[in-house]
């Protein structure tokens, strides 16, 4: 006979099949950020923070402009990484790439950063992340700033969470 305590545990397995959600991979990605033919390396879970710097636009009005992000990279609950300006992605296995944007896509919400195809520039080190061609920022929670600002040089530090899904054709 089961105990009390066991019982959540049972609800939840009976229960997890209607709320498994998939990979990353399988879900519909907006045709700008999307990568047909790619295979997936890893995806990595980050927690951290998008770091804005008030700017004078062309029109030279002041507005928050992405300075650098801030985030600790996870894989199932384990800190194995960071990310950083350039931007850049660094595995504790000593592998690091460094990316520019070439697609990207609103955020769900105004507040959630917007989703990034990112094409890998550069590769360091020998790891997971060296076959890396192409990163995919998806499900981003947080992170996104817009609107002026009232002193140039000024700071902000926005919360964010989001997926990073390293590619490799």
């Amino acid at each position: 006979m089961p105990t009390h305590r066991h019982l959540p545990i049972a609800i939840a397995l009976f229960l997890a099949p209607a709320f498994t959600v998939g990979p990353a991979s399988a879900q519909q990605l907006p045709a700008a950020i999307d990568a047909p033919g790619m295979t997936k390396i890893v995806t990595l879970y980050a927690i951290g923070a998008q770091i804005f710097e008030c700017k004078a636009g062309n029109d030279g009005k002041l507005a928050w402009a992405g300075r650098e992000p801030t985030a600790a990279l996870t894989l199932d609950g384990k800190t194995v990484g960071r990310h950083y300006a350039g931007p850049s992605w660094e595995h504790i296995d000593g592998s690091i790439v460094v990316a520019k944007a070439i697609g990207n896509a609103p955020g769900k919400t105004p507040n959630d950063a917007a989703w990034l195809k990112l094409e890998v520039t550069s590769h360091k080190g020998d790891g997971i992340l060296s076959p890396a061609t192409i990163v995919q920022r998806i499900n981003t929670q947080g992170g996104g700033l817009s609107g002026n600002c009232d002193k140039a040089g000024d700071l902000k530090s926005v919360a964010y969470t989001t997926d990073y899904i390293f590619l490799k054709k």
